[in-house]
């Protein structure tokens, strides 16, 4: 049974002024542009449309607020890594994002989205770089244009190269992973609600 059916769109916030107050324990999601973020959000939380979707690279450009209730928050970090977005548009994307991520107290997880032909990008290794302290959960998306012998081969790459985080094969269109995903925002809010995470230091 999906207990964040009942999320709603919150807030979309541009810069840190207008982030909403502190509440629910939040888990913020972040990948590169375009690579089924969005999707991933709606599958998760069982929505449709949610979290809008876009073949734009680089359309999300705010924090995107979901609430569930008075149990959790998502939030939807902008896309990184797309090289048609203004260098000035891109600087305000890294100073809001690590503004959230420093200072936010009641972030208690990142879910970072991989394409699984692709993943581990300098970009996505810089990402992580910056979340020491902050547990992590990998989905490894588009698994379905994969092989099942790619499909392991990569799952145990990111594994070997990232034995801290929690990685996950993922497919949005078949629903790969789905529930297992689930269980870890699950586990990770419930840790969330007992002990609130301090913030990110050394960005």
């Amino acid at each position: 049974m999906n207990g964040f059916a009942n999320a709603v769109f919150l807030r979309a916030a541009g810069s840190p002024a207008d982030m909403p107050p502190a509440g629910p324990p939040e888990i913020a999601f972040a990948g590169r542009s375009n690579v089924g973020k969005s999707s991933a959000i709606n599958a998760l939380l069982g929505r449709r449309s949610l979290a809008r979707t876009s073949k734009t690279p680089g359309r999300t450009q705010t924090l995107n607020f979901y609430e569930a209730g008075e149990q959790a928050r998502f939030v939807d970090l902008p896309g990184y890594g797309f090289a048609r977005v203004p260098l000035e548009v891109r600087a305000q994307w890294r100073a809001l994002v690590g503004t959230y991520l420093e200072s936010r107290a009641t972030l208690c997880a990142v879910v970072l989205v991989m394409d699984a032909r692709q993943p581990q990008t300098p970009h996505d290794l810089q990402l992580i770089g910056w979340l020491r302290g902050v547990p992590l959960i990998v989905l490894l998306a588009k698994a379905d244009k994969l092989s099942r012998t790619a499909q392991g081969e990569a799952l145990r790459a990111v594994r070997s190269r990232l034995p801290g985080a929690s990685v996950e094969l993922f497919s949005s269109v078949t629903r790969q992973g789905v529930a297992e995903a689930r269980d870890l925002l699950q586990h990770s809010l419930q840790a969330g609600r007992q002990n609130k995470r301090p913030p990110v230091k050394g960005m």
